[in-house]
């Protein structure tokens, strides 16, 4: 954000309050009020957070403008720096210029696709796994199963190890960051960080669980010597051009990264996925036609995937509604112009795939669940810049094949075996926070295909 020393011109945005500004409208109902500036205010709104201006844009050439033709006039958001370097230290998440071009260039050969696909008979074990341990008849928090396994699966991908043991610690200390960082950014007056106050002493607790479990895991495959050719080899034997190689630290911010944008955002859109197909159940049925058509008895394999069209068009379309990642911010560090107005250098820019994802103007009927938007010719017309679940440009999340790849076979395994339904008729209230998450999970009831 930015506090303006000259005068320019500036773009329309709801008047703030005495107090806090937009803050309070943001904390009332964050996604109602970001799709209300859209659709009243238009392609750039003016929104101030107490005494800071940031600037919201709503359409795909702007945010193509951002993310690729003028992406050098940016960097990450410095709230997300301040919120997220606790936790993710230099990550890739947040780190920017020559020293994340250089991380992005180390761990980038474990997303190669080819790596990527060898990781395919794994994501298929741990979904027949769980999918096993269901029983028909049974509710089951779906939020909760879905962060499960995708955290089984990042952790035995990429790291190779078995983390069923420590996922009930692991998973609560995620859940504290993600709760502390939107927490933190979110506060009108902030106490001195001194003060030990409840809130703080969680995140305390989370920093230390995650960083203790990930630094063992660091030290127990340098100990051993072993090169396994997965993520975590690769980071600890990668070199410089000067022939430095990364600390533990280093290792450790990297993994925690992946580890967060791994499972979090897939889990998140699996989650959205049953619950979608719950309340249309003419989508679901045709669904199951494909995966049964193409599979028949025997588990979804990286073979199949080419013939599971439909699969794909349904998850594509859960994420246009739902993105997992739902908003994202950049710095601007040199002045830049976006849909006819001058941003000033040290504003920020926020970017919200949520509401761009249900702009009539790219989505007709926008609010309707259609997976066919995502047939090759529908899909072909979109304007670019109108669907990004995984962002783009040359920070584009680096395991969007993995994540795509991991999806389709979650999502083929268990609508192969069980149909989920909702077991509550409450209202489901999407919860943003650094992700988007159904608030107070998902439960659902497992029924046997008849």
């Amino acid at each position: 954000m930015t506090t303006l020393t000259h005068s320019i011109k500036l773009p329309p945005g709801r008047p703030p309050a005495i107090v806090g500004g937009n803050l309070l409208h943001y904390r009332r109902d964050a996604l109602g009020y970001l799709t209300d500036n859209a659709r009243r205010y238009g392609d750039v709104v003016l929104v101030r957070f107490g005494k800071y201006l940031g600037y919201q844009i709503n359409h795909p050439d702007d945010v193509q403008q951002v993310l690729v033709k003028q992406a050098h006039k940016f960097h990450k958001a410095i709230i997300y720096k301040a919120t997220l370097s606790e936790y993710l230290g230099n990550g890739l998440l947040i780190s920017d210029g020559d020293f994340w071009r250089r991380q992005r260039s180390l761990a980038q050969p474990a997303f190669h696709y080819k790596r990527v696909q060898a990781y395919a008979d794994v994501m298929t074990e741990y979904s027949l796994q769980m999918r096993e341990s269901w029983r028909a008849g049974e509710t089951r928090d779906i939020a909760h199963d879905m962060m499960s396994l995708t955290l089984f699966i990042v952790a035995k991908t990429l790291f190779d190890t078995d983390i069923r043991g420590e996922q009930n610690q692991i998973a609560e200390a995620l859940e504290v960051l993600l709760r502390s960082v939107i927490e933190q950014s979110q506060k009108i007056i902030r106490l001195p960080d001194w003060v030990p106050t409840p809130a703080r002493q969680r995140k305390r607790w989370s920093i230390d669980t995650l960083h203790e479990i990930t630094m063992e895991i660091i030290q127990q495959r340098r100990a051993s010597g072993e090169d396994k050719g997965d993520l975590l080899s690769m980071l600890i034997s990668a070199e410089s051009e000067t022939g430095e190689r990364m600390t533990d630290e280093q290792v450790r911010d990297e993994a925690l990264t992946i580890v967060l944008a791994g499972h979090e955002t897939t889990a998140n859109a699996m989650t959205w996925t049953f619950y979608l197909l719950s309340e249309h159940p003419e989508v679901e049925a045709r669904l199951r036609e494909e995966v049964v058509r193409v599979l028949g008895d025997r588990p979804p394999t990286l073979a199949d995937l080419p013939q599971l069209t439909y699969t794909e068009q349904v998850i594509k379309e859960s994420m246009r509604l739902y993105p997992p990642a739902w908003s994202f911010a950049r710095s601007v560090i040199e002045e830049v112009e976006l849909g006819g107005y001058t941003i000033p250098k040290y504003s920020t820019v926020i970017i919200l795939p949520y509401v761009i994802h249900r702009d009539a103007r790219w989505f007709a009927d926008p609010e309707r669940f259609d997976p066919d938007r995502f047939s090759p010719a529908r899909e072909a017309s979109l304007p670019k810049y109108a669907y990004l679940p995984f962002g783009g440009g040359p920070r584009i999340c680096i395991g969007n094949a993995f994540a795509m790849m991991e999806a389709k076979l979650i999502l083929a395994a268990i609508v192969q075996r069980w149909r989920l339904r909702r077991a509550s008729d409450a209202p489901v209230v999407p919860e943003p926070l650094v992700t988007l998450r159904p608030k107070g999970g998902m439960p659902m009831r497992v029924e046997a295909w008849t």
